[in-house]
């Protein structure tokens, strides 16, 4: 128990004292420590300060031994802390000594963890913008546009409330890669954990974050990220712990793709019958910011040379965030993709990088020219700022896996104390083609998990083989998986499992596999219908998930980056044409790279497995919204009958609401 005082400073905590006599456990007694609880031996008083920053809440959670040889000891003892309004430490130790002597007493050293509680409140609501020199609506929180970073530490649990400012859209937020062990409800996905927040109402959002690494949010209703809804999620490591790695600063790139058109309309012509594309995007943004009128790098074919030289003064919307680096230092940059629609090829001119973590877990350090970053995927590198001080150097990203005709997206590394806008003497780097199949495969291939990172299951006890194409649905054009195309229903998974209410989606279970002589080489053929069934695993089971991927109706195979709710799993393999038994010996068991999102790429196939161990309902869908929404997924159930009460807030909508609304009134 955690009692404040009105001014916040003075905490009384519960604590479990332990009882030891001759060494043996004789009882567990709870005590509260309370301003006036009198002891004919009288209190001693203990302080701890600190100069921290804003606290919005603490819990504690307290083990004191005490050890008497001759007797047991009932002893109370009072502590108060003195807190700057905050803590930025998760643990901490501190010697409490009895404050009666009451034979040969020994008191050992208390242990007091931290469960630190951040609070975020984060309004989603749309502004006039130029990102790209262009202005038009944005999907802004609290008015920042990308929304503004998030910060905790490994261990805190996180309370963000989110109020829907939109006028007639719902929204939610999916906090990716944080796995929500034990708070499926808090996912952010709207139809599977939740239903989505109405304009004009709020949800708050309840979680720990238990490991360190590099995670974005985003919106997860429609296409609400093609608007701009998202930001970084950084979560460091605990007070106290090390990375694996040393650097002496870090920034952020958030890499992005931009079109004109607004999300809305988008996703009416995605709807519509017949199908109308909506074209590729105008431009890339890096951390919310690109230039489609004009170029940082006029006369170069790297660039859009066509267009005039970008005169900025530094205050635009569109002017790139310059990166200030200092000479001689290791910098670690942490990259991440949310583009809708295609994948990113980083590089930083003159300067390798070391990758060192993907998807919140570490790797083998490898180093690279370039970063391949798919979709849903993040990066740490480490880089180091050796080369000629005088000069400053391009950051560039360009497209892969996708035939983009838009130039690169272009800032500057620049070496303080030169001049921000300093142009670089070379011309802007030549990313791999976008076809360059080998190259991103001998990148992906080249991740390996770092020494020390849990290994996979020997054996699987189940495989669900997922066939990737697109079909025309009653005339409608789909993305389908076993050749089920899926429609999220009204009523959100998690509800619906949790109350058995079988009426709330399709009760028969999704193919696990496709037709052995399908041939994925031929452009897609046969039919497929809509459906939203869920593919029910048994709890702490291993599964083995393959992705096969295969030609589409136009005749052409492209990548898919796929991405997991609630789990990481292990890449184990990749493989060009159709899998097959014979490839089950070919699998990395050794050390794979554990991940939350990865690529298959065209006419092959991506091998995963994963321990079934979290309870929830789990989306797992291709990251390219347009392709979500067009019906490239498929859910999962895990152990929803050992999820204890669920919070109704999240439930208000569909058949959980009418049951909710009968449960309280039996």
């Amino acid at each position: 128990m955690v009692v404040r005082d009105d001014q916040g400073y003075l905490l009384y905590l519960t604590l479990n004292m332990i009882k030891y006599v001759s060494l043996f456990v004789a009882e567990v007694e709870s005590l509260r420590w309370a301003t006036e609880y009198t002891k004919q031996c009288g209190w001693r008083r203990l302080e701890w300060e600190t100069d921290a920053k804003e606290v919005e809440k603490v819990g504690w959670k307290v083990n004191w031994r005490i050890r008497n040889n001759n007797m047991v000891v009932n002893a109370v003892a009072k502590l108060s802390l003195s807190i700057n309004r905050a803590s930025v430490f998760d643990e901490f130790s501190l010697d409490l000594i009895p404050p009666c002597n009451m034979g040969k007493i020994l008191a050992e050293k208390v242990n007091v963890a931290l469960e630190m509680k951040k609070h975020y409140k984060l309004e989603v609501e749309y502004m006039f913008r130029a990102p790209d020199c262009i202005e038009r609506p944005v999907l802004a929180v609290n008015g920042q546009f990308p929304a503004p970073t998030i910060r905790a530490r490994r261990g805190d649990t996180m309370v963000i409330k989110v109020t829907n400012r939109l006028y007639t859209d719902e929204v939610s937020i999916h906090w990716h890669g944080i796995r929500q062990r034990g708070t499926p409800w808090a996912d952010g996905t709207s139809s599977i954990a939740q239903c989505p927040i109405r304009p004009g109402e709020s949800f708050v959002y309840r979680f720990k974050v238990d490991k360190p690494g590099t995670f974005i949010y985003h919106g997860h209703h429609g296409l609400h990220r093609t608007d701009g809804l998202y930001g970084f999620l950084i979560v460091e490591v605990a007070e106290g712990e090390k990375e694996p790695f040393h650097y002496d600063g870090e920034f952020n790139l958030l890499l992005s793709d931009w079109w004109h058109r607004p999300a809305h309309e988008q996703q009416i012509m995605l709807s519509a019958k017949p199908f109308r594309w909506v074209g590729e995007p105008q431009t890339l943004l890096i951390n919310g910011r690109g230039q489609y009128n004009c170029t940082l790098a006029p006369g170069y074919a790297t660039s859009n040379s066509s267009y005039p030289p970008c005169n900025f003064k530094g205050h635009e919307q569109c002017a790139p965030t310059i990166l200030n680096v200092l000479p001689n230092k290791t910098y670690r940059i942490r990259v991440v993709s949310v583009t809708g629609l295609g994948s990113e090829n980083l590089i930083i001119a003159n300067h390798t990088m070391t990758v060192v973590e993907a998807d919140g877990n570490y790797v083998e350090p490898f180093t690279v020219d370039n970063l391949d970053v798919h979709t849903g995927e993040s990066y740490s590198v480490l880089i180091s700022t050796n080369q000629n001080p005088n000069e400053n150097y391009w950051v560039s990203v360009g497209v892969i896996a996708r035939p983009f005709i838009i130039p690169p997206g272009l800032t500057i590394l620049n070496y303080l104390p030169n001049s921000a806008w300093k142009l670089p003497i070379s011309q802007p780097p030549l990313h791999p083609r976008w076809d360059d199949l080998e190259h991103n495969k001998n990148f992906t291939k080249s991740i390996f998990a770092l020494k020390g990172t849990p290994k996979p299951p020997r054996k699987a006890h189940r495989r669900i083989v997922l066939l990737i194409t697109d079909h025309l649905v009653d005339g409608y054009t789909k993305w389908a998986v076993n050749k089920v195309s899926l429609v999220l229903p009204s009523t959100p998974y998690l509800g619906a499992i949790k109350y058995g209410l079988k009426h709330a989606f399709d009760q028969r279970p999704p193919p696990e596999n496709f037709a052995n002589d399908y041939d994925i080489m031929r452009p897609a053929y046969g039919n497929a219908t809509f459906g939203n069934g869920v593919y029910v695993l048994d709890f702490n089971t291993t599964v083995d998930l393959i992705l096969q991927n295969a030609n589409a109706m136009d005749n052409f195979s492209g990548s898919h980056p796929w991405h997991f709710h609630g789990h990481d799993f292990w890449v184990v393999g990749h493989g060009e044409g159709k899998f097959s038994e014979k490839d089950v010996k070919k699998l990395n068991l050794k050390n794979p790279p554990l991940k939350n999102t990865e690529v298959v790429f065209s006419n092959g196939w991506t091998a995963l497995r994963f321990v079934a161990d979290n309870p929830g309902v789990w989306l797992f869908h291709c990251h390219l919204e347009h392709h979500l929404i067009m019906g490239m997924g498929v859910v999962f159930s895990v152990g929803v009958d050992r999820l204890p009460e669920l919070p109704p807030e999240g439930l208000a909508c569909g058949l959980t609401a009418e049951f909710l609304m009968r449960h309280k009134h039996t």
